[in-house]
């Protein structure tokens, strides 16, 4: 079993939790490998050097053995982490250094836990369906894969149009400051954020949440993730920017992308003793009476 360790750089507060998770990984006799931000720090923590065989930059490559990702952060880190795999089916499992996350929802007390779980290859993993997004990105015609969303954004004072067809149906108009297009996974993010539903991961869905229109009829439209959803952007400065999970890219005026389920998917591995539900009402402390 390989252990594909992800973090970015951490501070000397964390130093404890790292020498554990190593400590752990040798107690099982598992290999690691480690992205290269991390390596500096965590050499510090554990005290020894990481030979180069045990390092990987922006892409994990091609992996012989069984393996798990290990994101140690929060959910922004655990989202960084699964586009280092490239698309390899590689369970993630995202261990959680501060508050209570979405994605990253083992907690750092529980490594002993986790591991445990991997060497019995015990984990409870969900699949999580991912975006694929294309058009012009950066003046170049790509296709980029999304977690949780993709935002259409204005940049600077002046509003934004996005015409928005659903399966090339002409479906809405959107002027104001763009519009979000989520996974069920992301529909606690930046869509909760502007007004979303919140929608379990278990849903064949896709969520469109307008940003601050102008046209105060308009509403988030929830549409079967059979959909191809084509958004056409009009903007007065010529520029417009669109975010891909944790990644930005500028698009023209008049660039149409296209966003869809992508073939692609993560499989997410999830604590057998917390459930979506038991997130939404710790982390929104829906529990907690106010009176």
């Amino acid at each position: 079993m390989k252990i594909i360790l992800f973090s970015r750089p951490l501070s000397e507060a964390h130093r404890d939790k790292i020498v554990r998770i190593f400590a752990t990984i040798e107690r099982y006799g598992f290999d690691f490998i480690v992205n290269e931000e991390a390596v500096e720090c965590i050499e510090r923590f554990i005290e020894r050097t990481i030979a180069p065989e045990n390092r990987y930059g922006q892409h994990v490559g091609q992996i012989s053995d069984r393996a798990v990702m290990l994101c140690y952060g929060g959910d922004g880190t655990l989202l960084e982490g699964i586009h280092r795999l490239d698309g390899c089916d590689i369970p993630v499992v995202g261990l959680n250094s501060g508050r209570l996350g979405f994605l990253a929802l083992a907690q750092s007390s529980e490594v002993d836990d986790v591991f445990e779980q991997i060497a019995n290859n015990s984990l409870k993993i969900e699949r999580r369906a991912m975006l694929a997004v294309s058009g012009n990105l950066d003046g170049k015609n790509q296709t980029i894969y999304a977690l949780n969303e993709v935002a259409v954004q204005r940049l600077g004072a002046s509003m934004i149009s996005v015409d928005v067809s659903i399966d090339s149906l002409p479906t809405l108009t959107c002027n104001g400051d763009g519009i979000i297009i989520s996974t069920p996974t992301g529909s606690t993010a930046y869509s909760l954020s502007a007004g979303g539903p919140i929608v379990a991961p278990a849903c064949c869905c896709l969520i469109l949440t307008p940003l601050s229109p102008h046209n105060l009829t308009l509403r988030p439209v929830v549409a079967p993730d059979s959909s191809t959803i084509n958004l056409k952007i009009r903007t007065r400065s010529n520029e417009a920017s669109i975010s891909v999970d944790n990644r930005t890219f500028a698009v023209a005026d008049n660039e149409e992308i296209e966003v869809k389920i992508s073939k692609r998917s993560i499989s997410l591995a999830v604590p057998h003793n917390i459930s979506f539900y038991d997130t939404l009402r710790n982390k929104l402390m829906w529990g907690v009476d106010n009176r």
